[in-house]
């Protein structure tokens, strides 16, 4: 397809695209998938509190609303993420709907630098592209080397537990799990992986036989209430008070959606597992993340306001 060889007006097609241009080109974008809460608001700017919401083609519901994007006039359509079955027709159908052409960039944890370096391409962005792929490849690979002197079976025992009342969980070799997969042993082995956000239903009973050494919560489970309730006593990780909530600002940082939140996980989760392995803090790296990929400076009360419930308990 032709593009313009000036592009000023981009559109995300959904909410992993939208994390991964509000890092890229904000100033490019003419609207949003979903709406940003106060936190966000306050990293990415004000402005988009007036922006046009539009929805999302991809996922659970197709819910963009074509008007309202024709409207906006993007000069190109772009989706990230995973390369999933069936979307090429879904972006196809939508590029003939709107007259607007639709580009896919494919962004994992494993090569964002790749997604980057394309973007800054397409944008005439060079070097932004080129700034936040070195750096996502550098995390990507600093993790790699690390995890590669830890041993299968010397890695943390672990559970990613989410929903109302703690029993949802993130299974093993789940899209949503790579990062947990990546640097720990994830004890939730499940038939059926699900590949939502919500992960897995699952009962306390099967917890207690997995009766993993650490459990990371997910902001808006138990994190407050589970050390005080009785039906969780004796599962280890509840019992010695090694369990945490993993922070949320701007993004969950270790999922839902997986995107590029995934790279401050990437970091945060090992600093927590394995303090020892590494010669920077959960602090140092928090900052760096958020300074290179949003352009936001921490404060010194925000950055432990952020981490408060992510690190080693007094």
């Amino acid at each position: 397809m032709e593009l313009p060889a000036q592009i000023d007006k981009i559109c995300p097609s959904g909410f992993t695209a939208q994390q991964v241009l509000l890092t890229m080109a904000p100033d490019k974008m003419v609207g949003l998938a979903q709406e940003l809460n106060d936190d966000q608001l306050k990293i990415f700017g004000e402005k988009f509190a007036d922006y046009p919401v539009f929805g999302a083609v991809l996922g659970a519901k197709d819910d963009l609303n074509r008007e309202a994007v024709a409207a906006a006039a993007p000069q190109v359509i772009i989706d990230t993420g995973e390369a999933k079955k069936g979307a090429k027709e879904d972006l196809d159908a939508l590029q003939e709907q709107l007259g607007i052409p639709v580009i896919f960039i494919e962004a994992k944890l494993s090569d964002y630098g790749a997604a980057y370096e394309r973007l800054g391409e397409l944008l005439g962005m060079e070097e932004r592209g080129s700034e936040l792929s070195t750096y996502c490849t550098d995390v990507y690979n600093k993790t790699v080397t690390t995890m590669e002197n830890i041993p299968e079976n010397e890695r943390v025992r672990m559970a990613y537990l989410l929903g109302d009342n703690g029993l949802n969980a993130i299974a093993k070799t789940s899209f949503q799990a790579a990062v947990v997969d990546m640097v720990a042993d994830n004890v939730v082995v499940v038939d059926d992986v699900s590949g939502k956000g919500n992960g897995n239903e699952i009962s306390l009973e099967q917890i207690a036989l997995w009766n993993p050494d650490l459990i990371v919560f997910q902001t808006g489970s138990i994190y407050d209430t589970v050390g005080d309730d009785p039906a969780w006593a004796g599962i280890a990780a509840i019992d010695s008070g090694n369990y945490y909530q993993v922070p949320n600002v701007p993004y969950c940082w270790l999922n839902n959606p997986p995107t590029v939140n995934q790279l401050m996980g990437l970091q945060w989760l090992p600093r927590l597992l394995y303090p020892d392995a590494f010669d920077d803090s959960i602090e140092d790296v928090t900052r760096t993340y958020f300074h290179t990929m949003y352009h936001y400076d921490l404060t010194d009360a925000e950055l432990a306001d952020l981490l408060k419930d992510a690190t080693g308990k007094a």
